[in-house]
């Protein structure tokens, strides 16, 4: 996954590494807008209704059609999220599948949450990747996707920018800086927007679900002080430790009461530290939530890192996936926090 991206010393492993996104200006881009950290507006539309519709994102732009939009197309994560609140996409884009270079099966990337794979049209699966021809096959109404620093378009790739913006109108959420039950309400709104029913007894149920895991991790953080958590990331020759400030998720577990290991050198973005696997040692960490996308080296493979198989919280089975980038429904992120309690729940002291 290492290959340089950017001409501000980033790396495209280190923006992913981050849990996201770090200065995307040179990897992604979007339109400019006003800044809209604080949310947006949205007109609800019922679905099957015909009429305008309208919605303003979180750049400060507002996006209106003559109908609500149908032929939605989105970034992989996202399309995840509005089919859990009841919303299908025509085609996706972003880590979708993972094949088998074996038989050639295609499975269900991570970012995939209950997408089926094989009824959307895959535009890209990689980062760089985005079929115009395909995507303008489907005749595309909107495109959505998140947004990790201002008016940046996730997995939109840079030299294609100004042919995939004119063919549709663009709309972004923030997937960084804010936390986690901020984004997911933008995510009802967006949703809703488009017809979802998002008063459902389902996503009512959902809803409380997380609500109740996030309390379950508030308990969990406060009787077990003390037990430091790590986030990190590993590639062949960097392991990445990630500032707790920006991303989604982490923001949220600091404000539970997490207490997340803040790397003392990051680099010029702000996002991380790059350690050598020489040096994977520097912060003592009971606890270490690891990047779970298959862009990033999981248990099995590090196991070749004596380093890292030295570590306390290795030795002790206290590293967890961490899903660095997650799907931002209450369906998908209630989950995410109930593995995250539990983990606290059973950790012991070892650094």
């Amino acid at each position: 996954m290492p290959s340089t991206a950017r001409a501000t010393s980033l790396t495209r492993r280190g923006l992913l590494a981050a849990g996201g996104a770090l200065g995307i200006g040179a990897a992604l881009a979007a339109c400019g807008g006003k800044d809209a950290k604080d949310g947006g507006s949205a007109k609800p539309s019922a679905s099957g209704k015909s009429g305008a519709w309208e919605f303003k994102d979180d750049r400060g732009q507002t996006v209106k059609t003559a109908a609500t939009p149908k032929n939605i197309v989105a970034f992989t994560g996202m399309a995840a999220a509005l089919k859990d609140f009841g919303i299908e996409v025509k085609g996706v884009f972003g880590p979708t599948y993972v094949e088998d270079p074996k038989t050639k099966t295609k499975k269900a990337d991570v970012q995939a949450g209950d997408l089926d794979i094989d009824k959307v049209t895959v535009l890209g699966n990689v980062w760089g990747e985005f079929k115009i021809e395909e995507y303008l096959k489907l005749q595309p109404e909107v495109l959505i996707t998140d947004m990790w620093e201002k008016d940046a378009l996730w997995y939109v790739p840079e030299e294609q920018k100004d042919k995939i913006l004119k063919i549709a109108p663009s709309v972004a959420l923030w997937a960084a800086g804010t936390s986690m039950p901020t984004v997911l309400q933008r995510h009802v709104d967006l949703a809703a927007s488009l017809g979802a029913d998002v008063t459902s007894d389902r996503i009512k149920a959902d809803k409380a679900r997380f609500e109740a895991a996030a309390e379950r991790v508030r308990k969990a953080a406060k009787a077990k002080k003390g037990i430091k958590v790590l986030i990190g990331s590993g590639a062949p020759d960097t392991f990445y430790v990630s500032a707790p400030a920006r991303p989604t998720d982490t923001l949220f577990f600091q404000e539970l009461g997490v207490d997340l290991i803040v790397p003392d050198k990051l680099d010029p973005t702000g996002w991380f530290e790059l350690l050598s696997w020489e040096n994977v040692d520097k912060y003592k960490a009971d606890v270490i939530l690891l990047d779970n996308r298959t862009s990033a080296l999981q248990p099995e493979a590090l196991k070749a890192k004596p380093t890292w198989a030295a570590l306390p919280a290795v030795k002790a089975g206290q590293v967890f996936p961490r899903v660095t980038e997650p799907i931002y429904s209450y369906a998908k992120c209630a989950p995410l926090l109930e593995d995250l309690a539990k983990a606290l729940e059973n950790a012991k002291k070892v650094s």
